[in-house]
């Protein structure tokens, strides 16, 4: 079994997006109510200036989001969610037209609407698919990578009682059904998300980040998102500001068992932690 990442690419854009060492997806949230970052980034400006430091700090991939995915978080209407993620496009593309932008959101026509109109280069669905009907067709249309992420319930129930037969084993078959039924309908590029902290409770999760490794049986690339969850903050008993050192101890693990994607808040330090490990693959004369 492998222990580090995989040579792996996706097509962005008809340009092949190289995956030969893990990437760092930075996280963008324009919400009031995400449980970390809500409401910070309110304006334009703060949203190119916050853009602006994630890819100094080397993030490869911008995820914005328009709607908070938290426990408990309530719905938000479509008009509204196109109306935050619109305007922010046009901040983040008029001062970086090269940005390679992912649109978290689980609407098809959201979707649509940030592909064909802003160039968003990758969709970042948290259902993978379940809660809009069209939105693996039109995935299979529009021909941009998918991240498929698992969950458990919804945001307003996943959290309630999360129960499992063997959390793996029922994930890896969640996939593999789901990655069958993208196939048949031409969907290229998938991204795996085993969905840390969505319908699981801390043991869950930590269970999965443990086994890791068991997901690239999929043959597919593999996201990790741990970033100042509460699956560290009641662990460590902590809030999310103070979850800085499990989020890093966590996705130094991820990458380790073959995590391809580390989506983060903090991007400097997921860069570092990454190179540190790849060097560490170097000394070790793996390739």
């Amino acid at each position: 079994m492998e222990i580090f990442a995989r040579k792996k690419s996706l097509r962005i854009k008809g340009k092949l997006f190289d995956l030969s060492e893990p990437v760092v997806m930075g996280i963008l949230n324009v919400t009031p109510d995400s449980f970390y970052d809500g409401g910070r980034f309110s304006g334009a400006d703060e949203v190119v200036s916050r853009v602006g430091q994630m890819r100094d700090e080397g993030a490869d991939i911008i995820d914005v989001g328009a709607v908070s995915t938290r426990p408990g978080a309530g719905t938000v209407p479509e008009t509204e969610e196109q109306h935050r993620l619109s305007w922010v496009m046009e901040a983040i593309l008029k001062e970086f037209p090269d940005a390679i932008i992912s649109v978290d959101t689980v609407r098809s026509a959201v979707a649509r609407n940030m592909v064909e109109n802003y160039g968003v280069a990758i969709i970042n669905d948290i259902s993978a698919g379940s809660f809009d009907r069209n939105m693996l067709n039109t995935i299979a249309e529009l021909q941009v990578p998918y991240v498929a992420m698992h969950m458990q319930g919804t945001p307003e129930t996943m959290q309630l009682d999360p129960k499992y037969d063997d959390v793996v084993n029922d994930i890896l078959k969640f996939f593999a059904g789901k990655i069958r039924i993208m196939r048949s309908m031409g969907i290229g590029d998938i991204i795996i998300d085993p969905g840390f902290g969505f319908g699981k409770t801390v043991d869950h999760n930590y269970i999965l980040a443990a086994n890791l490794e068991e997901f690239s049986m999929l043959g597919l690339p593999v996201l990790a998102g741990f970033s100042r969850k509460s699956m560290i903050c009641k662990l460590l008993r902590v809030n999310p500001p103070g979850a800085l050192a499990g989020t890093i101890a966590l996705n130094a693990i991820a990458v380790f068992k073959g995590a391809d994607i580390l989506r983060v808040h903090d991007v400097r330090e997921a860069k570092d932690t990454i190179r540190v490990l790849e060097y560490l693959k170097k000394a070790k004369g793996e390739t």
